[in-house]
């Protein structure tokens, strides 16, 4: 799903107020490639906790979940794997050098103005060089302080609760410190035992019933802090921000329910991660703009497994610096040049023995350009990523270097600018993580880098009628694509469950479509909007012909997945209906054969809400029911999702 794409020519208020609250300067780039949006209000009335859950509702995405609150959140965009994923907070890429992994259900949407998904990346030029380093991209932009007449202060209380013993309240401070400069402050706790009821069954190869009952998950218990500042300001021609960032948790890991196993697992994950950021960009001449990045991340993690037969406690801590600069040129108003340095450290340390202590230094180098000429544009860039690392035990990678272009094209064939032609060719690859490089007994250092080439072809259509009372308009986005993964990194066994071998195998084929359709209706008083979105994938694994899973869908890729959206407004009143669909796939066990079949999922969530005014504050109450029909699913096998249960928000605007 994403918000209604308003032309350029199109007077559209709310969208006006919503790029005027995130206050950011930018030129009015050329856009080629839409993004898929959730913004504003939007996204409070999603039935969506985090991140990860407002992003089910994207076509070309597959959300994998491993139950409950507790449970990590991941994002796979159009099958080409989660460590191809960047994800930016407010325009600087979270990282993980030791997996490759966000965990997307740390990131609660009561900060987010809006959520965009990129396919193969941002069509702007004027961008860090790590923008031009994924196969798909989402950005994460917090909310920016912004002030209606003389007030100076905004103050925001919510409150969630919910039938999974869900106490989560949370805060926002905005101040006007001068009309330059506006700082915030927001802080939120959230804490649930994780316990809910789930529905077991499974079934021999043969057909026969082997289990089919009623069980409580009590291994999904989370209790997290989050804490967030930031102080923006705007120059004659620029901006510039600082932003600090923290996160405490201690979760259960909620277990594989295997080999008639119901009980806890012992398994417990504490994090901290703390970030500061800071960014400047300013228009120095009218043809020439700058801009610069600073990012210092420090992320602690402690695993404890008290419970399996070999007990385990380690510990990491991950260090990154990042530095960028990005320059701008524009040669002619339809012509722009620009070129990106950036430069990025990180480190692992951790308690294991003989672990490699690696160090990584990565430098990268963009060149970008971009043309309009009548209704034709064209993006053009080349990456340039240079990697060296140092270990302190066994062998260290070989130094890489690598060169990847992309290619974006767009066209308006007809003059009155509603029918666009668009398509793009990238290559990419995604560096061996440290994990997979020097983890005790399992690391190879001879891994090669997983590439992708994606090429992409559609066309977007959108029309609005301002003089009709009942339809006002619609947009329909569709993309067919075609994606290639070289020299994919899987893990092997090696003679002993608990000890595996990286390797560098994999040949895998994407062929896929996404549409997009949304509209606008106004009934009397009621406003209307539906939207639909519809993804089907065949993803095959073609990397051994003497293989008998040769040319099967490649693990928990569904041909056909889907969601449709319906929300109405009415005075004060809100009404959302949200149906979410991912089709038949297959397990792990990468034979597409009965035994392995997963079946279909699918939900239906309601949610309802109510403003009420008081002078000149705000009070809102949201009742949500996720599930409603109370289906018992799985996303990943033998890891049950929550069957039906209620939500309450309560939100108070001083």
């Amino acid at each position: 799903m994403a918000q209604l794409y308003i032309s350029q020519t199109r007077k559209d208020s709310i969208k006006e107020k919503s790029i005027k609250a995130v206050n950011i300067y930018k030129k009015n780039f050329k856009e080629i490639l839409p993004a898929q949006k959730l913004s504003g209000e939007q996204l409070e009335r999603l039935n969506s906790q985090s991140v990860a859950d407002a992003l089910r509702y994207f076509s070309g995405v597959q959300i994998k979940d491993y139950g409950g609150i507790g449970g990590m959140k991941t994002i796979n965009i159009r099958s080409l794997g989660s460590q191809h994923v960047g994800v930016f907070y407010d325009g600087i890429q979270l990282g993980n050098a030791q997996n490759g992994l966000v965990d997307l259900g740390r990131f609660s949407l009561d900060d987010i103005e809006e959520i965009s998904l990129y396919n193969g990346q941002k069509s702007e030029i004027f961008q860090p060089a790590k923008d031009f380093g994924s196969s798909g991209s989402i950005y994460l932009q917090p909310k920016t302080p912004s002030f209606k007449g003389n007030q100076k202060t905004n103050f925001v209380i919510r409150l969630k609760n919910s039938s999974i013993d869900l106490f989560n309240p949370s805060f926002r401070l905005e101040q006007k410190i001068s009309d330059r400069v506006s700082a915030s402050f927001s802080s939120e706790f959230m804490q649930s035992d994780g316990v809910y009821k789930y529905r077991y069954s499974r079934k021999y190869p043969d057909g026969a019933i082997a289990y089919d009952t009623i069980f409580k998950r009590v291994d999904s218990d989370i209790k997290a802090k989050r804490f967030e500042t930031s102080v923006n300001g705007t120059l004659n021609n620029g901006n510039w921000n600082v932003r600090g960032y923290g996160y405490l948790s201690n979760r259960g890991i909620p277990g594989a329910i295997v080999n008639n196993r119901f009980d806890a697992r012992g398994q417990r994950m504490v994090d901290e991660n703390y970030f500061v950021q800071a960014n400047f960009r300013k228009k120095i001449f009218p043809k020439f703009e700058t801009q610069f990045k600073a990012k210092f991340a420090y992320d602690y993690t402690k695993y404890v497994d008290t419970v399996s037969s070999i007990k385990i406690q380690n510990q990491y801590i991950q260090k990154e610096l990042y530095l960028s600069s990005s320059n701008l040129y524009s040669i002619t108003p339809n012509w722009d040049v620009s070129a990106s340095v950036d430069f990025q450290y990180n480190t692992l340390d951790a308690d294991l023995r003989q672990f490699s202590y690696p160090t990584r230094y990565t430098s990268l180098v963009a060149f970008a350009t971009t043309y309009q000429w009548n209704r034709f544009k064209f993006l053009g860039s080349v990456l340039g990523t240079f990697v060296h690392e140092k270990v302190e035990l066994n062998t260290k990678a070989p130094d890489k270097t690598e060169w990847t272009p992309a290619a974006f094209l767009s066209y308006q064939p007809f003059d009155s600018k509603d029918f666009t032609v668009r398509g793009f060719y990238k290559r990419i690859f995604r560096m061996p993580t440290f994990n997979d490089l020097y983890y005790t007994l399992i690391g190879s250092s001879s891994l090669r880098p997983e590439f992708t080439e994606q090429y992409d072809l559609g066309f977007t259509y959108q029309k609005f009628y301002d003089n009709n009372n009942f339809f006002k308009g619609f947009y329909v986005k569709v993309d067919g694509y075609f994606n290639q993964v070289k020299d994919k990194i899987i893990a092997s066994p090696n003679g002993s469950m608990f000890r595996w071998t990286m390797q560098n195998l994999d040949y895998v084929e994407i062929l896929g479509a996404d549409v997009n359709i949304q509209a606008e209706l106004q009934v009397g008083k009621v406003k209307i909007k539906p939207l639909l979105s519809y993804t089907y994938q065949s993803a095959r694994d073609f990397s051994d012909r003497e293989e008998s899973f040769f040319g099967d869908q490649i693990p928990y890729t569904p041909w056909h997945s889907g969601t449709f959206t319906l929300m109405a407004d009415y005075k004060d009143w809100a009404f959302n209906y949200s149906f979410i669909y991912v089709g038949e796939r297959y397990d792990i066990n990468q034979n597409n054969i009965a035994v392995n079949h997963i079946q279909p999922w699918y939900t239906h969530d309601l949610s309802i809400q109510k403003k009420f005014n008081w002078k000149s504050h705000q009070f809102k109450a949201s009742f949500e029911v996720n599930n409603v029909l109370n289906q018992y699913y799985e996303v990943v096998l033998s890891y049950p999702m929550p069957g039906r249960f209620f939500k309450l928000i309560l939100s108070y605007t001083l």
